[in-house]
Parts: C-alpha cells; structure tokens; sequence
C-alpha cells in the first residue's frame, strides 16, 4: 500500500501531510494572504452528473485538491451531454468540474477497489452519489473507508435518502422536482406544471452538502474523528419549499402555480412592456406608493382597496390589471430610468445575451465570462 501510495505521489495525484498544493488559478501562490480556506485539504470525488460535481466544485473553488475518478472509457455521463461542446467536452460537463484533477478507475475490480481505500486513506473527504448499498457491495461503503480513514468525512448524496421505500430509486432532478412539489408550484397560474430553467433540486442539494461537508471539516477538527454525511434530493429540495410548506403544514393551505407573482404579497411579478418584461415588487407600503409615483397613478395609494398589502392580495386581479396596463405604454428601458434610485427593488428579464452584458457583473472579480 505504502509503494503505491509513493506512485500516487510522484505522479501528482496526492501529496504528503502538511505539503502545500498549488490552487489551479494560473499563478504560483506563494504567500498565507494568497492561501485559500481549503488550501490542502483533498477531495476523493466519486460523483456524477450535477449534485455531487456542483458540490465538489465549489470546495475546489476555495482551495480543495479534488480528485474526481470516473468510469474508463465514458467517463461521467455529462461529458457527452451536448452539444454544445468544446472539442470533445460538453460545456454541461465542464460548467461543473472545474478545479478538478481526473482519474479513471474500474470499481468493479479488486485493483480499482483497492486504489480507491489508497486514495480515501490520504483524503479528507469522500463523496459519492450511488445508489445506497452499492457502494458497500464493493467494500467502498462508510463503514469499509472509516475503518482505513477514520479521519474521513464522508459524504453520500442519493435521491432519496438511505432508508424508506424509494431509496433505491435512482434520482434525478426533474423527478425529485416533481416528488418534492417544487413543480406543482412553477408555472403559469392556469398552465401546466413546468420544470424551473435550471435543474435547482440538484443545485440546492450541492449547495446542502457542500455546507454539509465544511460543517463536517469543523466538526473534525474539533473532535479529530470524521463522519457521515446523509444528504438527498428530495429532502433537500423539500427544504426549500420554506414558506409554501409552512402555509399547508400551519394552515392546511394547499400551494398553487402563481407564474411569475407571489401568492403573498401584491404587486411582485413580472410585467409586460412595450418591448420586454420588467419585474417589479412591492413589499411594502411605501414602495407602493413610490411604484404608483413613478406610474403616474398617484389615486392609488390612498384607495381603500390597495392601502396595505393583506388588502393588495385580496384585489389581487384588479390591481394588477391597472398596473400591466400602465407598463405596455412605456418601453423597458424608459422604466428602468424612472425606477432608477427609487428604492422599489426593479429588474429586467433578461436573456443570456444581457446577463452578460450587464455591467454589474464586472464587479465581481471571480465571475468569467
């Protein structure tokens, strides 16, 4: 084990305790100013498709060394999900495994099996996302790595959990989005059900474990013993139901689709002008009546049926027909020099295109594009 631990090294796929990493960043960091919060901490990534990669990024993005190891031959699913791709590689793949070093190795032989408790035995974490009990078939489950790395956080993300009646389902994200509820509650007000833009039930899982995993990290350097961490789909993106599961669970309230508004609080949606959408929202009173300013619909602001919010709600459908009419008279762009400094939160929809040519963006130094 010792000899093949020494291979590993020479070839850059592991490092002794306590050496320093180079952060693929394009520059030699020489300097504790320049170190990043994860800066020699290493990952055994044996994720694939969205959860687990988004996850496993964003701890590579703080400095983590992480090692994704992937089937021979095909590598991760992801790779061939396109087009578009850059030469050989889907921009899917590659939009959530940056910051990674790859390695192909066959679990289902003994070898691969065994290069794996190699690589786990000098990581910090582990994360997979395999079915639950497949991986312990192959010696590789929680139970087998703790006893070679008990210093080990180790991470599963699954659809379901570990336990229950679907747990060996496989999970992926327009389902877990169905299951959860989470499209029950998107689209149009009087439309079908519609699957968000972005697969966000495997978004926010990534998001629960990757803090899954730094709260893992304290907890081991507090106790000096690692851990295991159960994170899913479904519990994740029902999390993530927040007001809407506390309005049926308090009161019986069963959530409905509210297209682009919000079922509490009125004016917030999106709204049609001359030659776009702006969205609009009103959380206030006072923004409400700086919204009605701003619209040259001042007679508003004092009539009995708009003066508080709770009221906004329950004339929901009149009100709103007065304000979309207001907004098709003036283009986009005239609105948002009117809403400018106003203090009433206002933004375009924007396409891809925009998003990009927004000049906010450049504001942020760790955003490419």
């Amino acid at each position: 084990m010792l000899a093949r631990i020494a291979a590993l090294r020479r070839i850059g796929l592991i490092c002794g305790p306590g050496s320093r990493r180079e952060v693929w960043t394009g520059s030699r960091q020489s300097d504790t100013d320049n170190a990043k919060p994860l800066e020699d901490v290493k990952i055994l990534d044996l994720t694939r498709v969205l959860a687990g990669p988004f996850a496993t990024m964003n701890l590579g993005d703080l400095g983590a060394e992480v090692i994704k190891v992937e089937r021979p031959g095909a590598g991760d699913d992801t790779r061939t999900w396109g087009p578009p791709f850059v030469g050989k590689e889907s921009t899917y793949f590659l939009s959530v495994n940056r910051n990674k070093k790859s390695i192909a190795v066959n679990m289902k032989d003994p070898k691969g099996v065994k290069i794996i408790k190699e690589l786990a035995a000098v990581c910090d974490v582990f994360v997979e996302n395999y079915i639950p009990g497949k991986l312990s078939a192959m010696g590789l489950g929680y139970e087998d790595i703790d006893k070679i790395a008990p210093h080990i956080v180790y991470c599963s993300i699954t659809g379901y959990g570990q336990t229950g009646p679907l747990s060996q389902r496989a999970g992926y994200d327009a389902v877990a989005s169905a299951i959860s509820g989470l499209m029950n509650i998107t689209g149009p007000e009087d439309g079908d059900p519609v699957r968000p833009g972005v697969a966000m039930t495997d978004l926010a899982t990534g998001l629960y474990a990757y803090g899954a995993i730094m709260a893992g990290l304290i907890q081991r350097y507090k106790t000096g013993k690692g851990l295991f961490i159960d994170c899913n789909l479904l519990s994740s993106q029902v999390a993530c139901l927040t007001q809407v599961a506390a309005n049926y669970l308090i009161g019986q309230k069963e959530a409905k689709r509210w297209g682009t508004a919000h079922g509490s609080i009125v004016p917030y949606q999106a709204f049609k002008t001359k030659d776009g959408y702006l969205v609009v929202g009103a959380g206030n009173n006072q923004q409400f009546a700086t919204m009605c300013k701003i619209l040259n619909l001042p007679e508003l602001i004092d009539d009995c049926k708009y003066k508080t919010n709770h009221l906004r709600v329950q004339n929901r459908k009149e009100l709103i027909k007065i304000l979309s009419a207001r907004f098709k008279e003036e283009i986009t762009n005239e609105w948002l020099h009117l809403f400018e400094g106003s203090g009433v939160p206002y933004g375009p929809i924007n396409n891809m295109k925009n998003v990009f040519a927004e000049p906010q963006l450049s504001n942020f130094p760790n955003t490419i594009y």
